[in-house]
């Protein structure tokens, strides 16, 4: 009789201490948690009007976004729209005008339209009035390669970009 009771103990030390770690995995989730929570608060607080509200996290079990982050829309599940802090640049179409780009990426296309020809990433970083580092002509530069990517610009020669002719026909 002694070594099923032996087993037993064994058996409900070992139960204890799987106990323990979920105890202890638990806490460290709850608060990543409440560290993510205060966080989404204090940007919706920084940013106030501007910030377009995002539908919470559902709770339940296995609930899952519908949308996924897309090269074409960043969005929230449910939303439609961005999540705060993301800018969206759509895809260029038919009928469509700079004003529903962010204001930074209108301001590439009337520097481009200005130049009437390709320009590279430096030379718009300077038409911009911006100080010409390396930090602002690649950060431009990543810009101008989404623009390529979505269709508002094109870049034949690497490195030159200009307004595709469909863009510039509706721009100009």
């Amino acid at each position: 009789m002694g070594s099923l009771l032996e087993e037993l103990a064994r058996r409900e030390a070992a139960a204890r201490e799987r106990v323990e770690r979920l105890r202890e995995r638990l806490a460290a989730e709850e608060q990543t948690l409440s560290r993510l929570v205060v966080t989404r608060q204090t940007v919706e607080e920084i940013l106030g009007e501007t910030a377009s509200p995002v539908q919470r996290p559902q709770t339940g079990a296995g609930d899952e976004p519908d949308d996924h982050d897309t090269a074409g829309g960043n969005r929230v599940a449910g939303t439609g729209g961005s999540p705060i802090g993301v800018v969206t640049v759509p895809r260029w179409r038919p009928g469509m005008n700079s004003s529903v780009l962010p204001r930074a990426y209108q301001d590439v296309l009337e520097v481009l339209a200005d130049a009437g020809g390709g320009m590279r990433a430096g030379k718009i970083v300077a038409a911009l009035g911006l100080p010409v580092e390396a930090a602002k002509v690649e950060g431009l530069r990543s810009k101008l390669k989404r623009l390529v990517e979505r269709g508002w610009l094109s870049e034949d020669i690497p490195g030159v970009f200009t307004m595709t002719g469909q863009v510039r026909t509706r721009l100009g």
